[in-house]
């Protein structure tokens, strides 16, 4: 029976006698032949359609391994799970095209940063001008004195749209973002949008640069290039972040009686509960605050506690975030592509608590300790900080909302380096060769 069922399954995977497996999940994007088919099908592609004939092609090699054989010996088998949780694509067919062309962009330049006045100007006449795009900026940006008071840039500021940040809703009026600055304009572009992110293109016009690709002195052949859809994509994971707090508030008691005549046993009485959500690029990070203690906060994987943490705090960050505050705290880096989670104690007191990764389909839940001597405070991306108390909850999972930015070259050549020149990676001094005489 088990032999019938195997060539049944063969029969079907091909009409030729060539009858290897293939996994479907690997290779439904890939055009296996030219004729074999008969019928056309999208394909995963490194180079641009614009680059050599659109028959023959080059397959790229993937920087993940092939989809597991599910078949494992004469008769075990995986049991087949209908709801596909995440397909990895290869990172080198990750390329931006345009459904309509774009007519809005987003600018977000540094703010009191009197170095990128002149490039924004530069920037914004040329996409209005030249393009005839509709910008958006920031109101508070258009509010620096070296902008307000340029009568020469007036024409061009009477375009612009504003808005403000919590007050307006800009999410579905963008089409791509361009960020002046460092890193920290890319890590703001992600806060205003908790749904889908635009395509952001950045550029290195700040201190560190590790996430803005571009330098500004070609811009207008590099804006052209991502206008027309010609780009390479890396799809940065972000988290998805849920903060239940336990809402009390206190109530005026008088002779220790409330209104309803019962005996008040505390000022506070719980009301009900406060949610919030967040989608983090980087990291969450929970520490001890201003207290001496040591922070003391249990950390559950898919319901189950996995540890507790005793120290300064614990950093769960994406693998944008490795190389941030992660990397400081003794982590490993990881590439943006690779689908994962890592959990980094800070300054744990325990000698064998090392950073460890986890897939990117769990969920994790950071509480306080029911003995922890303090509360703990929480912040996204460095920033919406707030105290977490006893009773309150942070429930963290991979987001299905990645930000994707746009590469100057490609996903591998931009991170390594950026390693290399930002975080000066494995720079040391060659050793010395040995002479013909020794």
């Amino acid at each position: 029976m088990e032999m019938n069922r195997e060539k049944l399954c063969a029969s079907k995977a091909d009409g030729s006698s060539d009858s290897a497996y293939h996994c479907s999940t690997c290779h439904d994007d890939e055009e296996w032949s030219n004729t074999s088919r008969g019928r056309a099908k999208s394909r995963s592609l490194s180079a641009s359609p614009a680059l050599g004939s659109t028959k023959e092609f080059r397959r790229t090699r993937s920087l993940h391994g092939p989809c597991p054989v599910t078949t494992f010996g004469p008769k075990a088998c995986m049991l087949q799970n209908p709801k596909t949780i995440m397909h990895i694509q290869d990172p080198a067919s990750q390329r931006l095209t345009w459904n309509k062309p774009p007519k809005s962009v987003l600018v977000i330049k540094k703010i009191r940063d009197a170095s990128l006045l002149q490039p924004f100007k530069e920037l914004c006449v040329y996409l209005t001008e030249e393009n005839n795009m509709i910008v958006y900026v920031e109101k508070k940006v258009l509010e620096d004195p070296a902008i307000a008071n340029d009568d020469n840039f007036g024409p061009v500021k009477k375009k612009f749209c504003t808005f403000r940040e919590d007050y307006d809703d800009i999410s579905n009026q963008i089409d791509f973002i361009i960020c002046l600055g460092g890193d920290g304009t890319l890590l703001y572009a992600s806060s205003l949008f908790q749904g889908s992110v635009p395509p952001v293109m950045a550029f290195h016009l700040g201190s560190l640069g590790f996430l803005t690709p571009f330098n500004f002195e070609n811009f207008q052949s590099q804006v052209t290039q991502v206008i027309e859809g010609n780009a390479a994509l890396v799809l940065r994971s972000r988290l998805k972040v849920k903060v239940v707090k336990e809402h009390r508030e206190k109530m005026t008691v008088q002779n220790g009686i409330e209104e309803n005549g019962m005996v008040s046993a505390s000022l506070e009485k719980e009301v009900g509960k406060q949610i919030m959500q967040y989608q983090v690029l980087n990291e969450v990070v929970v520490d001890r605050g201003p207290s001496s203690y040591l922070s003391n906060v249990d950390v559950f994987l898919d319901g189950h506690l996995i540890t507790t943490v005793q120290g300064d705090g614990v950093i769960v960050s994406t693998p944008t975030g490795s190389t941030a505050y992660a990397a400081a705290a003794g982590a490993s880096m990881i590439h943006p592509n690779v689908p994962a989670i890592m959990i980094t104690p800070i300054c744990p007191h325990s000698l064998s608590f090392r950073p460890i990764v986890v897939p990117a389909g769990v969920e994790l839940k950071i509480m306080l300790s029911p003995d922890a001597r303090n509360t703990a405070w929480v912040s996204f991306d460095g920033r919406k900080r707030q105290e977490i108390c006893h009773g309150d909850s942070i429930s963290i999972t991979t987001s299905c909302y990645p930000l994707p930015s746009i590469c100057f070259r490609d996903p591998v050549s931009d991170w390594f380096e950026s390693l290399a020149e930002c975080l000066h990676w494995n720079v040391r001094k060659k050793q010395n060769n040995f002479t013909v005489e020794e």
